[in-house]
């Protein structure tokens, strides 16, 4: 089978909009969790979010295009502009890749929201053949995917995984069997997500999903036994997954390198997990026979840990059904405890932080833990990060629906590559 890495990253997130200023953030224990300022809230029970900060998307595009993309689309375009500088695949203006021979893979668990809600109500408002002609093609999910490879002329497969939760994950799973199996030397994968709306807020409430704390200290608190609800994030991940010999070919520097993947589902209920956490470690199990290792070689899980009394409970039961005597060994940390929840895009963001942990020997922080939970009780690295070597790490994401997927990156054995971002 053929060798897959990553040479590229981009990320614009509640804590950072680049991969650097985001790591700086991750390693520092940072939260973005604030106060909701998209729009009012004084008559609203939830009150915080993480909200992407002084976002400035002219530098990868014009004001115009802008007022033709989604949110979503926006950050998606941003991430992968980094991700693409990063990974150093134009010389110029020229592709040092065959078109045909790359693709996009971008994930959105919801879509252009924010234009779904704005242009409903201009519709009930003035009749709906008022609303405007981008309205369709801004809020349809696959558009940030297809924007993408428009932009840089990508003409492989240009698709769209929407698997709510798990979706990141998935791009980055799905496109790293797309080069493994020779389809492709190259794909732009991940996820983006913009649902801090009225519209998407409300129909978490309403569900009961979200915190209700007014503390930023104290609402996205994964594995604490306080913890009441996830606090909704949004932006956006984007990898460069490559193969081996042709990222060696060009001299490419790269971050890590990718060698399991496993997906599944629960089939079992449309919003929770199994209780005993079976179907998530069938999928962890999935992916470390898929990467050829023994369960004992990962060192680090970056948890999918959305702060919700049941997900926390199930993935602790799951790592453990997963790992044996061996989950004891095991560092365990949710990042979601600094950037919110961002749906679609966390898979593909905790890559980032995944990849770089990996390269950098850093396992992050489970920030503003306090109060033990004897139902999560593995070693959950609580409010400070660790320097210590991590030669095999997993990320988890689960969805609405059953979905799960785990993906395995392990550090690259080559003397010859480049290195990226290092701390």
């Amino acid at each position: 089978m053929r060798r897959v890495v990553i040479t590229g990253l981009g990320a614009v997130t509640p804590i950072g909009n680049n991969t650097e200023e985001f790591w700086k953030s991750v390693k520092a224990g940072t939260c973005g969790i604030a106060p909701i300022t998209h729009y009012d809230t004084t008559d609203r029970k939830v009150k915080l979010a993480g909200e992407v900060k002084d976002f400035q998307p002219e530098q990868y595009m014009d004001k115009r295009e802008l007022r033709k993309l989604d949110r979503f689309t926006q950050f998606a375009l941003c991430a992968a502009g980094q991700a693409v500088d990063d990974s150093a695949i134009f010389d110029g203006e020229n592709l040092k890749v065959n078109p045909d021979r790359i693709g996009v893979l971008i994930s959105s668990g919801i879509g252009g929201l924010d234009t779904i809600q704005r242009e409903d109500t201009k519709g009930y408002e003035k009749g709906y053949d008022r609303v405007s002609p981008f309205f369709i093609p801004m809020s349809i999910s696959n558009m940030a995917a297809g924007q993408i490879a428009i932009r840089y002329g990508f003409q492989g497969m240009a698709s769209c995984v929407v698997t709510a939760c798990a979706g990141g994950t998935n791009a980055i799973g799905d496109s790293f069997h797309y080069i493994r199996d020779g389809y492709a030397e190259v794909m732009l994968c991940g996820g983006a997500e913009a649902s801090i709306t009225e519209l998407g807020i409300g129909g978490f409430t309403s569900m009961k999903a979200l915190s209700l704390s007014e503390n930023p200290d104290r609402a996205s608190i994964p594995f604490d036994k306080e913890r009441n609800g996830f606090v909704m994030g949004e932006g956006a991940g984007i990898l460069v997954l490559e193969e081996y010999e042709h990222a060696k070919a060009r001299n490419a520097k790269i971050y890590c390198e990718v060698i399991g993947y496993g997906a599944n589902c629960d089939a079992h209920h449309i919003t929770a997990p199994l209780e005993d956490g079976s179907g998530a470690a069938k999928c962890m199990q999935i992916a470390l026979r898929d990467a050829g290792i023994e369960k004992e070689q990962i060192d680090y899980i970056n948890a999918h840990g959305t702060s919700t009394h049941l997900n926390d409970k199930c993935e602790t039961a799951a790592v453990k059904k997963a790992f044996g005597s061996h989950a004891s060994n095991l560092k365990i940390s949710s990042t979601k405890s600094m950037t919110g929840h961002l749906l679609g895009a966390s898979g593909a963001v905790e890559g980032v932080i995944l990849a770089l942990a990996v390269q950098n020997n850093f396992i992050p922080a489970t920030i503003n833990y306090r109060e033990k939970d004897e139902d999560c009780d593995l070693d959950i690295v609580p409010n400070q990060g660790l320097e210590t070597t991590v030669d095999y790490a997993m990320s988890n994401s689960l969805g609405f629906g059953g979905h799960n997927a785990s993906i395995i990156f392990k550090k690259v054995d080559t003397d010859s590559a480049q290195k990226g971002i290092q701390s």
